[in-house]
């Protein structure tokens, strides 16, 4: 069965989801934030197959969350490297492990723990704010459809 392409689609999650949507796209961009670069250790750390793989780092490289980049260590390798537009998934990242430690895991249960470097101390819960910085929850928000552009004029 042929995937159905969100590149063009009016909502934005949408055409996020195209280009980063799969689990394991999402896990190799986790991966990168870890200072994972190479190939082999994508493999290794998430246990995907190697087609499988070369795939999903071709289609985020080809939407620009990825690059390639000669090796750190001066060998005739090449690396995996965030994009700024890669860097940028970072809250999305960020959202996702705190969406999955408040609802996935029992209250006694050992997880990670994302830490700030310069305190040494866990990162607070990401929160959405208004522009007068007052917190907003999915209730409190609504999206405005997009409008036509008007015509062109000669």
């Amino acid at each position: 069965m042929k995937r159905k392409s969100f590149r063009e689609a009016e909502c934005p999650v949408a055409r996020t989801l195209d280009a980063i949507g799969d689990w394991w796209s999402l896990l190799i961009v986790r991966d990168a934030f870890d200072g994972i670069r190479r190939f082999g250790a994508f493999q290794q750390n998430l246990g995907i197959a190697r087609g499988m793989l070369s795939t999903r780092l071709r289609d985020l490289v080809e939407a620009g969350v990825l690059e390639l980049v000669p090796a750190s260590d001066g060998s005739a390798y090449q690396e995996y490297a965030l994009t700024e537009k890669g860097r940028g998934l970072f809250l999305v990242i960020v959202a996702l492990r705190q969406w999955g430690e408040d609802h996935l895991y029992r209250e006694d249960e050992r997880r990670s723990v994302l830490v700030d470097t310069a305190t040494g101390t866990q990162v607070s819960p990401l929160e959405l704010h208004a522009a007068d910085g007052r917190r907003l929850d999915w209730a409190a928000t609504r999206i405005d459809a997009a409008k036509a552009s008007p015509p062109k004029s000669s």
